[in-house]
């Protein structure tokens, strides 16, 4: 190889490597976004909603945590007003799913395993960004919490259920696992891309886990009221 081409060759590969990365994180986000998205459309369908009710719940989950994100980190206008594919990705995919969500024999069984692949998409591209824009580590894992649990949040509270974040489930356990594996994985050397997949891996195992055999956090057990002698007595 010639000398102007050996020196092309070495500036464009660095070139051609970072187009490469950005084109996976954006299919690795868009493929969140979606998937978020049809879970909050699921959600409608089971309150029995109109269209609109379906592109409202599966737009704020697809986009609810991401949103947030940028708001704490300063990133404005958020990243679905610079680039309105991902509002557009949201509005297809909870109308595609107004027409296809009777398909499914157990909605609910399909929208928590979708909600498992969401969250643990969302965990490691919330950390990700979160580094991107120079925070610590520390914060990036909470990032990484956030982008993935709040779009689920909204769309529980507007579907008028219970959050999932809220039970003893094993959910935000499973994000923090995630955002923890990603961050010190990268923290270590480690390439971006295999890093991502092993905090999204861990964290879809644990969920997946969770899922499949019931797993759960202990819980608060109040003690036992005192009776009014008991209390006269300690006083006495």
């Amino acid at each position: 190889m010639h000398g102007p081409v050996r020196a092309l060759a070495w500036v464009t590969a660095p070139r051609y490597k970072e187009r490469m990365l950005d084109i996976v994180l954006t299919g690795l986000d868009w493929t969140g976004t979606v998937i978020f998205a049809v879970t909050g459309a699921l959600t409608a369908s089971r309150k029995r909603m109109d269209i609109f009710g379906f592109i409202l719940l599966g737009a704020v989950t697809g986009i609810g945590g991401g949103s947030l994100r940028d708001l704490l980190l300063g990133a404005t206008p958020v990243f679905w007003i610079r680039e309105p594919v991902y509002l557009a990705l949201c509005v297809a995919a909870a109308a595609a799913t107004f027409f296809l969500a009777h398909i499914p024999e157990s909605r609910y069984r399909v929208l928590l395993w979708l909600d498992a692949a969401g969250l643990a998409l969302f965990c490691v591209i919330g950390a990700d960004r979160a580094l991107a824009a120079g925070t610590t580590g520390f914060i990036a894992v909470a990032m990484g919490i956030a982008t993935a649990t709040f779009g689920g949040i909204i769309r529980d509270l507007l579907g008028g259920e219970s959050p999932l974040i809220l039970r003893k489930e094993i959910y935000v356990t499973a994000a923090l696992a995630g955002a923890l594996v990603f961050v010190g994985a990268v923290s270590l050397g480690a390439p971006q891309i295999p890093a991502m997949l092993a905090g999204f891996a861990v964290c879809f195992v644990v969920r997946a886990l969770a899922l499949t055999y019931g797993w759960s956090l202990p819980v608060y057990r109040a003690r036992p009221g005192r009776t009014a002698e008991e209390i006269e007595k300690r006083r006495g």
